[in-house]
């Protein structure tokens, strides 16, 4: 226990103590800058930074997750400051941490990721939007406006009467943010708003420029307890539910972002909400700004080296020290450069990789409609408009109904129908299957996962009037049988298709989802069923996968340009493009008992395998030859019989005689005593033979030499269903891992 502990302090020591460093220095700057872009006292950026560190950080659910005042919330709090006063502010504050306090108890976290991050990366763009043309007024050396849309029409004017030494230290100010980023690692260690400060702070003070200073001391003298807020209480409601839902998502998904940068213990968001309330009931009792889960100083945690929430926390306690023993030192710093620092930070939130990713998913207008609307209109009312829009679009998707069409060689139409199928889609529907001719032969497959009954009637009523017509319809269900189900009378659940293994074609014929097909008779009164199987398989490439892959194929007609030889045993567990994830036209495939190269020279004589490794290596020209085992290898097991288990097969005798260098490969590593594992240790070792084997024909040898070829060795573990590389005997021989993509894992 005592080691343990010890490891843990020095493990703080090394690691979480220089990271809180760093994020102290990130912190101080920007506590001061949202904290004039909320229109709050400066200490109270630095009272939420000591809150969000010590209290959120010893309290909350994530461990390198850093709270503190956010920029996303700055328009809520100048609003509320405008509105209901500082003090009251504050009060808002204390009540909103009670919220999310209530809501973390109650396992609510979950709840707030259901937001579109569409709506949430608009709102923070605007926000950045908005801050940028507010503190560019006070870097030109005015003052910003009520609104943005104010702050942009007077800022024609503002350019027009700049004051000098406050543009100039704004300027330069914005210069070394937008320069350091650029500079090697080891100068980027120390945080850019830092040295931007201090060069403006420095600057300004050699020169004597007449600039406008930071002060602290009016807030600090003046703190008193917050007070309840005056006016309509559904309006103050409103506020409350405002700052603890805007905070606690922004916490949420900063918290669920930066799980995936660090390798330790994943986040509690419960706990973390609870953190978040506590910190917020504590910076509002204090005088303090609102707090959330801040993605700068977090990542500036991670990528210190902060392992533990002990760097959250002992980042506060720095920020507590600086604010009491150095807080005088701040007024050195020009309110021009944290007004340029503002503008920075917020040109950054309008993040080009979010809209890519919005993009990705079809959600731009959510984003877009977000931003506008919160520029235009308000914080509140924005994200309202950005999720009304994201509730329409996902409804949108939900009732989109996709009707496909194509015409086959035989004249037969092929109708596809995608989506979930509900009332709302009926007039699709209904439009595209009246398209069809009439008598026309019509194979309908239908792909849903959701079927009511005004879209059932509309199914039906087309396929009864298409055949009173003279037509035919083949309907086939893809992915669950709701039109069967409700054509028998059987009743409907209003729920989706349940997940179910999916039916794809690398799964056994007795493992598929679809019906059975009934097996025919052959002439002697022996069912035939595997040849029904052949031919229903084929009749189902024919109709799904063949259109898929024609374009493929046809490319593929004119030349084959293999990348590999792929040699394999016959086993029917084995199969080549499921554990190599390969396609068609990468490999040229060989298949034996026992996966087996005969040597050259060797009796009995054997042209079949040879005549494949010419062919690959001098016409075709791979680059690797793969010889693949596996485990449980009926033709290793003969091979450790001595042959007796070939049983009366004189074919297979002779050809198992191929396995003897590997047999005596075997004895000379294992020794003669056989234990559990000695048929899978032959079958490794078999392969590892194998590529010796092919080393024995000179031309192979040859391109191995000159680096042109690779021999790879693999061992398919049948049982777990993992491919593992096998090591060569001889170790000049180069074996590429990057060369071959296995599905089921390398290793």
């Amino acid at each position: 226990m005592f080691r343990d502990t010890q490891s843990s302090w020095l493990s703080t020591l090394r690691h979480d103590v220089p990271a809180s460093l760093v994020v102290f220095l990130v912190a101080v700057p920007l506590s001061l800058g949202i904290a004039m872009a909320s229109g709050a006292p400066l200490a109270a950026g630095l009272i939420a930074a000591v809150a969000g560190g010590i209290v959120a950080g010893a309290l909350g659910g994530s461990a390198v997750q850093v709270s503190g005042p956010a920029a996303g919330l700055s328009l809520v709090v100048v609003d509320l400051v405008q509105t209901y006063g500082w003090r009251a502010t504050c009060m808002i504050t204390l009540m909103a941490g009670a919220v999310q306090l209530l809501l973390g108890v109650f396992k609510a976290a979950r709840a707030a990721l259901a937001v579109s991050p569409a709506v949430i990366h608009g709102m923070l763009a605007a926000v950045g939007v908005i801050i940028a043309l507010a503190q560019l007024h006070v870097v030109l050396g005015g003052s910003s406006q009520r609104s943005a849309v104010a702050n942009l029409i007077e800022l024609p004017g503002q350019i027009a009467d700049l004051h000098g030494h406050k543009v100039a230290v704004g300027l330069l100010t914005i210069t070394v943010l937008a320069v350091w980023t650029r500079l090697p690692k080891q100068v980027r260690a120390v945080p850019a708003p830092l040295v931007a400060l201090m060069a403006a702070a420095v600057t300004a003070w050699l020169f004597n420029w007449d600039v406008t200073r930071v002060d602290l001391s009016d807030s600090v003298t003046e703190w008193a307890f917050p007070v309840l807020p005056r006016g309509d209480w559904h309006l103050i409601v409103a506020a409350v539910m405002l700052v603890a839902l805007l905070a606690g998502v922004e916490s949420l998904l900063c918290s669920v972002a930066i799980d995936g940068s660090h390798g330790g213990r994943r986040a509690d968001l419960d706990q973390e909400l609870t953190g978040q309330g506590v910190a917020n009931m504590v910076t509002g009792a204090l005088g303090g700004l609102p707090v959330a889960g801040v993605i700068v100083r977090s990542t500036a945690n991670v990528q210190a080296g902060g392992r533990t929430r002990w760097s959250a926390i002992l980042h506060g306690v720095w920020v507590l020290v600086f604010a009491l023993g150095f807080g005088w030192s701040i007024k050195l710093i020009p309110l021009e450069a944290l007004a340029a620092l503002l503008v920075f930070i917020g040109v950054q939130m309008v993040n080009l990789g979010h809209v890519r990713k919005v993009h990705g998913h079809g959600e731009v207008p959510v984003y877009v409609v977000t931003m506008v609307a919160v520029i235009l209109l308000g914080l509140a009312e924005g994200v309202v408009a950005g999720l009304a829009l994201a509730a329409l679009l996902a409804l949108r998707r939900l009732t989109w109904v996709t009707v496909h069409k194509r015409e086959d060689r035989e004249g037969r139409l092929h109708v596809t129908i995608s989506g979930s199928l509900t009332f709302l889609g009926v007039p699709r529907l209904t439009h595209e299957l009246r398209t069809i001719p009439a008598s026309r032969a019509v194979d309908l497959d239908l792909n849903i996962d959701f079927m009511d009954n005004a879209a059932f009637e509309a199914i039906h009523s087309w396929r009864l009037d298409h055949e009173r017509m003279g037509g035919t319809v083949d309907i086939d269900e893809l992915h669950d049988e709701w039109y069967a189900l409700a054509a028998s009378g059987a009743r409907m659940f209003p729920v989706k298709s349940p997940p179910k293994a999916p039916d794809r074609w690398w799964l056994p014929w007795a493992h598929r989802s679809r019906r059975p097909v009934r097996p025919t008779v052959a002439s002697n009164g022996e069912p035939a069923a595997a040849e029904c199987r052949l031919t229903a398989g084929a009749r189902e490439y024919h109709r799904r996968t063949a259109p898929l892959v024609r374009p493929i194929f046809t490319e593929l007609a004119r030349k084959q340009q293999p990348s590999h030889l792929f040699i394999t045993c016959a086993d029917s567990r084995i199969v080549p493009s499921l554990i190599t994830a390969s396609g068609p036209g990468d490999l040229f495939t060989v298949r034996n008992i026992g996966n087996l190269v005969p040597r050259r020279g060797s009796e009995p004589h054997d042209d079949s395998v040879v005549a494949a490794i010419e062919y690959a290596t001098q016409v075709l020209g791979v680059h690797t030859i793969t010889v693949c085992g596996h485990s449980g290898c009926g033709a290793m097991a003969g091979v450790l019989s001595g042959g007796v288990q070939a049983g009366s097969l004189p074919g297979l005798r002779r050809w198992l005689r191929h396995g003897d260098h590997s047999l005596a490969t075997f004895i000379e590593t294992e020794g003669d005593r056989l234990h559990g594992g000695a048929l899978d240790v032959l079958c490794r070792v078999n392969v590892q033979q194998q590529l010796e084997n092919l080393r024995t024909y000179r031309k192979v040898d040859e391109q191995v030499r000159a680096g042109k070829l690779e021999l790879v060795g693999l061992f398919f573990d049948i049982g777990s269903a993992r491919v593992h590389m096998v090591p060569p005997l001889r170790p000049t021989l180069s074996v590429k891992s990057g060369d071959l993509r296995v599905a089921a894992g390398e290793e």
